[in-house]
């Protein structure tokens, strides 16, 4: 299965496989490490639905859900 790092629910995780676009947004991400051939792994999302926390290379990081629909992922598990 393929999407976006926004389409993932609590406890599920994928690998990236790259990005939407390539804005300041996405240049930013990859500087914290979300990096295309990276596992990732959905944490918990706020009360809201927004923002989710993630997890990746050993660290938590939280995205909004704008900026995880930016992010592709696949082999979702």
């Amino acid at each position: 299965m393929t999407g976006t790092l926004s389409d993932l629910t609590p406890g599920q995780s994928a690998t990236i496989s790259g990005f939407r676009d390539h804005s300041p947004v996405t240049q930013r991400m990859m500087s914290l490490g979300v990096l295309a051939g990276t596992d990732v792994k959905v944490i918990r999302l706020a009360p809201a639905g927004d923002p989710m926390q993630i997890e990746l290379l050993g660290y938590s990081l939280s995205l909004r859900r704008s900026e995880a629909a930016l992010i592709n992922v696949e082999d979702v598990r």
